[in-house]
């Protein structure tokens, strides 16, 4: 059966800029640079769902975490719904991504200094974690959590 989650995808318009961002403002690794992934073996895995779906693919992480990735994808002849844009956060589909942090004022002065975005005002506490939301370029949005139990899974802190 299911034994873990493999990864989330997010759909970009420009793969290497949302490398480039994911990586130098957001501190991710590059684990596997940006490659073209077109042809049969593509066309046999998803071409039910997508007309064409030639794409440019990378995988960005933190090293060691295993298959807790973001898998970063620009198809390179998209149909006309690939990049519509999103209304809502509740809409079905990708809601968000959550990154950890060790100190989330620190991370958030530092990412505002980067030019991030962020979707709320100040840091909340809920269920015992830290939270704020901010969204990359593409409009995806992220959860940015500090724990108040450092060694406990972040739905586990009550």
């Amino acid at each position: 059966m299911i034994t873990g989650v493999a990864h989330t995808g997010v759909c970009v318009p420009d793969c290497e800029a949302a490398v480039a961002f994911y990586r130098d403002v957001l501190g991710l690794h590059v684990l596997s640079p940006p490659y073209v992934m077109d042809g049969e073996a593509i066309r046999n895995d998803m071409g039910e769902l997508v007309p064409d779906p030639a794409m440019k693919a990378a995988i960005v992480g933190f090293d060691g975490d295993g298959d807790r990735v973001l898998e970063v994808i620009e198809y390179l002849h998209p149909d006309g719904d690939t990049h519509r844009t999103r209304t809502s956060l509740t809409e079905s589909g990708l809601s968000h991504i959550g990154l950890m942090c060790d100190d989330i004022e620190a991370t958030r002065a530092e990412l505002e200094r980067r030019g991030v975005r962020f979707l709320v005002e100040g840091i909340a506490e809920v269920a015992r974690v830290r939270t704020t939301w901010f969204a990359d370029p593409w409009g995806v949005v992220f959860i940015l959590v500090e724990k108040s139990r450092p060694n406990r899974p972040y739905f586990a802190q009550r």
